[in-house]
């Protein structure tokens, strides 16, 4: 294992959390050894936390991940029961597949590690190959997840600021168009990662043996367009995204309050003739505003779906601006450690927000709540 430079070795011997650090993360290069800063970095976080740390974050990703996984295919299975002769179905049950494939690649990246921290031995190097089949695609769908939610909170905004004009615009077959173009901008450019890396039969000194391995293409090509596709993917399009749900769930809120509000000054159908003799145009636009009870209740589900996206993906776009404003805090930089661990522990907010959404549709989607208790034998009528 790397000793910090000017420090004695350390005794404490962890084999297969050695072969993780110096083989499978491949990142202690000897350039970056006797660097100042990477012995500060590594004070930060000594190896023994770094490792204790690391491992409870995964067995508690996986725990989270196991919920989502459990509770999004409850979620698909309610949502085809339910039909998608309505748009919001089928963006729901789009974002419900998406979140149930998030919680599907992680448990496999976690599995990598934890084959290797038991020092599993495998045809194949654990950690790279998972990451490559599993992480990296991972980190494309959550952009997708942020997508088809920025979908669905843009699309309510509209609703409820244009119903008359919208109405006839989102359809069911607009909406699944709309879904598959989002996942063609968002999650296929992930198979990009297979230009930049590469799958390699490489030799094992570790177990004398060799191995199936995934490595990085090193050429000006790959550099280049590595560094390309991860700015677009990797920032641009999850800040946008962000953004946009972001904006559309304050107009949404206040919309709501402006609605509410008009609810409570209409007290009889008889105060509204009055008003709509005095002054026609208020009339007008208040009819504008007016939506149904149901339309009401599936904007306030969204917004609760929104807000819930908020709280969970706001610290990984706090760790994609930090990436991208400090030059170290990146997988191969001085701050490598804290990277890895950050990055596992913002992670967890994808599965938590797909884990909650169930709960939320329970509370506030009366169809959704009636073919649930079917569904899982809490009601016995046909």
């Amino acid at each position: 294992m790397y000793v910090h430079s000017g420090e004695e070795e350390n005794t404490t011997s962890y084999p297969a959390l050695d072969q993780m650090t110096e083989n499978l993360f491949n990142i202690w290069d000897n350039d970056s050894k006797e660097s100042p800063m990477l012995t500060l970095a590594s004070r930060i976080l000594s190896d023994e936390q770094f490792y204790i740390i690391f491992l409870f974050v995964i067995y508690t990703s996986q725990l989270i991940n196991n919920c989502a996984i459990i509770a999004n295919s409850l979620n698909i299975a309610v949502f085809v029961k339910l039909g998608f002769s309505e748009p919001s179905n089928i963006s729901l049950t789009a974002l419900a597949v998406c979140d149930f494939t998030l919680a599907v690649l992680m448990t496999w990246s976690n599995l990598g590690f934890w084959l290797t921290y038991h020092n599993v031995r495998l045809p194949f190097h654990s950690v790279n190959v998972s990451y490559l089949t599993g992480g990296a695609q991972w980190a494309f769908l959550s952009t997708t997840v942020a997508w088809i939610t920025a979908f669905i909170s843009f699309e309510r905004c509209l609703c409820i600021l244009f119903p008359l004009k919208v109405r006839r615009l989102i359809t069911p077959r607009g909406t699944f168009v709309a879904m598959l173009i989002i996942i063609l901008l968002t999650f296929c450019p992930s198979f990009f990662t297979y230009i930049t890396n590469t799958f390699v039969s490489v030799f094992n000194p570790y177990r004398n043996v060799t191995i199936l391995d995934a490595i990085p293409i090193y050429s000006e090509f790959a550099i280049l367009f590595e560094k390309i596709y991860i700015a677009i993917c990797g920032v641009i399009q999850p800040l946008l995204a962000f953004s946009i749900v972001l904006i559309c769930t304050v107009l949404l809120v206040v919309q709501l309050r402006k609605i509410s509000s008009w609810r409570l000054s209409v007290t009889s159908a008889k105060s509204q003739r009055v008003q709509s003799e005095e002054n026609p145009a208020a009339s007008s636009s208040a009819a504008e505003a007016r939506i149904s009870k149901k339309e009401e209740r599936l904007v306030r589900m969204v917004v609760a779906i929104a807000t819930i996206f908020i709280a969970s993906y706001t610290p990984t776009c706090i760790m994609i601006l930090c990436s991208v404003v400090f030059d170290t805090f990146h997988l191969f930089g001085v701050y490598r450690r804290l990277f890895i661990v950050s990055g596992y522990i913002v992670s967890m907010g994808q599965p938590i927000s797909g884990s909650v959404n169930i709960l939320i549709y329970y509370k506030m989607a009366s169809k959704f709540r009636s073919v649930f208790r079917r569904l899982v034998r809490l009601d016995h009528q046909e």
